[in-house]
């Protein structure tokens, strides 16, 4: 359900609706997020590309083919977005992997929490489940990995995850 009203929002800001674009924002924001904070491990330039992303989104609105996966070609900008800032900032060649982590926690934030325990794999696991929605045979396929491997990834990050923040 959640999907066919992504899919019915994107349509909708194609059509120039700006009310869709609100309510597609709110929808949207805080999956996109989390999915972003990663590459930039604090708030300040994650939250700047929240706003790009959307910036983006809502201008290539019509070219959305209706009735696809509405979360992946949302995440696929906001990938693009983050990559595209960080080649913009460090001027030298991003790879299509998250950078480094930091050592400590930054913000004293879940996402934080999730950068210091979590691997690059994991992390993209938890956020697509638990922001995003997707079922794991879904992020199976997403990632070309065994439906069991992903199930098995995200009980073990769970895992971590308590017993790094019981610890804190």
């Amino acid at each position: 359900m959640r999907e066919q009203k992504t899919d019915y929002l994107i349509r909708q800001v194609a059509v120039g609706n700006m009310d869709a674009a609100a309510q597609l924002y709110e929808q949207v924001k805080k999956g996109v997020y989390a999915f972003v904070y990663p590459y930039f491990n604090n708030r300040w330039d994650t939250e700047d590309c929240l706003q790009s992303a959307f910036l983006k989104i809502c201008r290539n609105a019509q070219s959305y083919k209706p009735h696809t996966d509405a979360r992946a070609w949302i995440f696929q900008i906001a990938k693009n977005t983050a990559l595209d800032m960080l080649r913009q900032k460090n001027r030298e060649k991003v790879t299509d992997t998250l950078p480094e982590r930091s050592s400590g926690l930054q913000d004293g934030t879940v996402f934080d929490a999730m950068q210091r325990v979590l691997s690059e794999e994991e992390n993209r696991i938890v956020v697509l489940h638990v922001l995003w929605g997707y079922k794991h045979r879904e992020i199976a396929a997403l990632l070309n990995c065994p439906v069991g491997t992903v199930t098995s990834k995200y009980k073990r990050a769970a895992e971590k995850l308590r017993q790094f923040l019981k610890e804190k």
